[in-house]
């Protein structure tokens, strides 16, 4: 995991936007962010298991696997949305980046490999892109049944009662 500030250059979403400015793990923390590296499945069940989480799946983002709906879907993702739910993501294989909104409404991105596991919580504006190598397969753990709604942001999105609870929790930090 290496987390940054995001340049906010112009260029494809999937480059690295590296400001060359570093964001530490502890700030990450005071988002909501949780990082942990987890070598083996073994590691994620345990935590899947901590937090109530009973079911998963897997999602391959490439070209390869998703022919040619692939460029859409990775512009879908990089939409900047919040979830009501905690969102878990576990990296497979290959490379990508979360971008989540810092406390002054900047983006700090975070970049995931092989056995990096994110907690993103309820509420925080994010998105994500797969790097240049164009591949990630990642574990996506969810609490009930699989699902994913984005809620894009916008006035109604700002003051869904979710993101209120976010920011309160994170302004306490």
């Amino acid at each position: 995991m290496k987390a940054y500030w995001y340049d906010n250059h112009p260029g494809d979403q999937r480059e690295a936007h590296d400001s060359g400015r570093t964001v530490s793990e502890e700030y990450l923390k005071n988002l909501g962010v949780i990082y942990q590296h987890c070598p083996t499945v073994e590691s994620v069940d345990v935590l899947a298991k901590e937090r109530g989480y009973k079911n998963r799946d897997e999602i391959v983002v490439s070209p390869q696997a998703m022919g040619a709906v692939y460029e859409d879907k990775v512009k879908m993702f990089f939409h900047e949305h919040l979830h009501e739910d905690e969102e878990i993501r576990y990296i497979l294989d290959g490379e990508g980046y979360f971008d989540v909104r810092g406390q002054e409404d900047e983006w700090v991105r975070i970049k995931l490999g092989k056995d990096d596991l994110i907690i993103l919580p309820a509420g925080i504006y994010h998105r994500f892109s797969t790097d240049e190598n164009n591949y990630v397969k990642a574990m996506r753990l969810f609490q009930e049944d699989p699902k994913w709604t984005p809620l894009n942001r916008g006035p109604e999105v700002d003051s869904n009662s979710h993101r209120q609870t976010y920011l309160a929790a994170v302004s306490v930090n």
